[in-house]
């Protein structure tokens, strides 16, 4: 939702906002891997209990992953190696935030969130994969109201201003909801396609078809 929503204009924002980041010859890959061990630093501070700077560094990995996309459009040296470690290590911090936040709630003996944090990452794995393989046959696939900007913001305020257990469950639940639509869309797109490609005229949705050929429709 941010994303799709500030997209279009992130690269403007971003210089505007922090225009040292263009003075010089930063590598983007550098500020990706950069972004990724200062979130791993930030899931062992939530191992440990220091939740706010746990949540101080969430955000700070967060801005390099924001940024080193723009800086490689703005030096003109965007690559599909680039695009690939910058989702590869998506997923890598995704997770172990995710662990680090484990550990912590299995330390104050709280069972249940610990539960939390592994529907959290099971749906979070869904949420990512669902558009990763949808994206091989559609040519779009910005759908769902908890993306991984919502994710790691959601994280870091709940650890920074105390309300990490429902920031978990939070994520969890919305990531679900999140995936469902992704399979609802790509369900719906890839029918489309399929009929287009068949020639044979369109089918009507299982919603369409609930009522039996020998019933009449209910009043």
């Amino acid at each position: 939702m941010i994303k799709s929503t500030v997209g279009q204009n992130l690269d403007a924002l971003i210089h505007r906002l922090f225009p040292f980041l263009f003075w010089g010859r930063l590598d983007p890959n550098t500020l990706t891997v950069t972004g990724a061990l200062v979130s791993t630093g930030a899931a062992a501070a939530l191992a440990m209990g220091s939740l706010v700077l746990g949540g101080i560094l969430i955000l700070v990995g967060g801005f390099f992953d924001l940024t080193d996309g723009v800086v490689a459009r703005h030096r003109g040296i965007s690559t599909r190696f680039g695009g690939f470690l910058d989702s590869t290590l998506d997923r890598w911090v995704d997770m172990v935030l995710m662990a680090g936040a484990s550990v912590h709630f299995a330390r104050e003996d709280a069972l249940i969130h610990v539960a939390g944090c592994g529907l959290a990452m099971a749906a979070m794995v869904l949420v990512s994969y669902s558009k990763a393989r949808a994206e091989l046959e559609l040519p779009s696939f910005e759908i769902g109201w908890m993306e991984r900007g919502e994710r790691i913001g959601l994280l870091a305020a709940g650890a920074i201003l105390g309300f990490l257990p429902w920031a978990v469950w939070a994520i969890a639940l919305g990531s679900l909801v999140t995936a469902w639509q992704r399979i609802d869309h790509a369900r719906r797109e890839m029918a489309k396609l399929d009929v287009e490609a068949s020639g044979a005229p369109a089918q009507p949705a299982a919603s369409e078809t609930a009522v039996g050929v020998d019933q009449e429709p209910a009043t």
